[in-house]
């Protein structure tokens, strides 16, 4: 007895301090990750920020909407490829591990972002500068596919179960981050560096640069990551790892994640890549005015993830998806009708700010709650597969129906298509479990001791 307390005893303090080494590299692998996830989005965010700059660059017209509807189409057609990208990355990521999927991402992002850099415009190449244009932008719907996937069962895993919500909400910090990013780089090429008609003939080539660039970073960061050990565990004892066979194992849990991103990811567009433009087009502000609102909106918003998700640790992750749900359809209509009447900038960013206060229940948690409800053996093609054919159907495409109704005369046709779409996620969200009570992630965790 005196020999095992004694050894007891000596290993309890070896244990704490292994405790600690391994909260340290589990903070330094969320914290690289996320900022993987930050220059990802960047880039492909770069296009939306800048398409007001190079639009007549690729599709020359006469008509300033028309011109946004053709950069706006090729945005969709970015999204459409996305499932594929969460099948491929998916199987990546399950078979071969979370780490190798989120290398292979952003290698693909930085080719997509070169491409365009490097793109030659309609005057000088005719049809071939559109086509390249698509092609780059359907590498970075390839890449942002697997990224969703891989960047949000990497970072649930690797959180601690008492602040899951907390740290898994930066990948929607660093999402709205990536975006901010581009906007700033926007707002200082307008104001410091550029005048409006160097912008247009060259100047919105230089985010493509800077983002290829980030890009490299962020993949040299992400090769000193660590793995999972959900994914260590995983691949010792399960029988098949990833792909599309065993997905179909979970049909409940697939139709779920389309439900809840359908109405999410058309509201998170909305206030995001839309809003851009329909402060320009629709409310009447300048360049610079819609940049800045945009961008305080941005911050705004990117402040709120982590408080929604440190609340969703405490009172579970369904009570902020209804909220959400629930005040979307119920405000979505008014929101954008004040929007599209507000007097000036601070008007419209308060107005926005109040729907980041909406839509942030769902943005903040809606990564983690998928991965909460796949195994580790299918959670990267679970959560990225089903998400990707909902974005690419319900996000992607949201810019270039606003647009459709606005040419239509019909704008505010537009603002019930939203409400109806989030409506439909309302009786999702009001039916499902409280993935916080019965998480998968937190279920093999417990397991793993047992089975060691």
């Amino acid at each position: 007895m005196s020999t095992g307390t004694a050894q007891l005893a000596l290993e309890r303090p070896l244990a704490a301090a292994r405790g600690e080494r391994i909260s340290g590299q589990r903070l330094r692998a969320i914290i690289v990750g996320s900022a993987g996830n930050l220059v990802e989005w960047f880039d492909f965010y770069c296009y939306a920020a800048f398409a007001l700059y190079f639009a007549n660059s690729f599709f020359p017209a006469q008509d300033p909407t028309a011109q946004m509807m053709s950069t706006a189409g090729i945005f969709a057609l970015g999204f459409f490829i996305r499932p594929l990208g969460g099948v491929l990355f998916g199987h990546i990521g399950d078979r071969h591990g979370r780490k190798v999927a989120l290398m292979l991402s952003v290698l693909l992002m930085c080719f997509g972002s070169l491409l365009i850099a490097c793109a030659p415009t309609y005057a000088t190449a005719g049809i071939l500068s559109p086509i390249l244009l698509l092609i780059a932008r359907l590498l970075q719907g390839l890449s942002l596919g697997g990224e969703y996937g891989a960047s949000a069962t990497y970072l649930s895993e690797m959180a601690d179960s008492r602040h899951r919500g907390f740290y898994a909400s930066f990948q929607y910090v660093t999402l709205i981050g990536g975006q901010l990013l581009a906007l700033l780089l926007l707002l200082v090429l307008q104001n410091f560096l550029l005048d409006a008609e160097q912008l247009r003939a060259w100047g919105w080539r230089i985010p493509f640069v800077v983002g290829a660039g980030l890009a490299l970073l962020a993949l040299r960061m992400r090769h000193d990551l660590p793995e999972t050990q959900s994914f260590e565990n995983a691949r010792k004892k399960a029988a098949s790892m990833g792909g599309l066979k065993q997905l179909a194992q979970h049909p409940r849990e697939v139709l779920l994640v389309v439900g809840l991103t359908m109405g999410g990811t058309l509201a998170f567009y909305v206030y995001t890549t839309y809003m851009q433009k329909f402060l320009r087009l629709s409310v009447g502000l300048t360049d610079a005015q819609t940049t800045a609102v945009s961008a305080a909106s941005l911050i705004f918003a990117m402040c709120l993830q982590p408080l929604y998700g440190a609340l969703s640790d405490r009172i579970g992750r369904r009570p902020l998806l209804v909220g959400f749900a629930l005040l979307g359809t119920l405000f979505t209509v008014p929101l954008l009708t004040a929007i599209r009447h507000a007097s000036g900038p601070w008007e419209a960013f308060g107005l926005i700010a109040c729907a980041w206060l909406i839509v942030s229940g769902y943005t903040s948690i809606n990564a983690l709650v998928k991965a909460e409800m796949f195994p580790a053996s299918i959670r990267a093609t679970g959560v990225g597969v089903p998400y990707a054919f909902a974005v690419s159907v319900f996000g992607g495409t949201s810019e270039y129906i606003a647009l459709w109704f606005k040419q239509s005369g019909l704008e505010s046709g537009f603002y019930w298509y939203a409400t109806a779409v989030i409506a439909c996620t309302l009786l999702v969200c009001w039916f499902m479990r409280d993935t916080r009570a019965s998480s998968l992630i937190e279920a093999e965790a417990q397991l793993q001791p047992a089975q060691a």
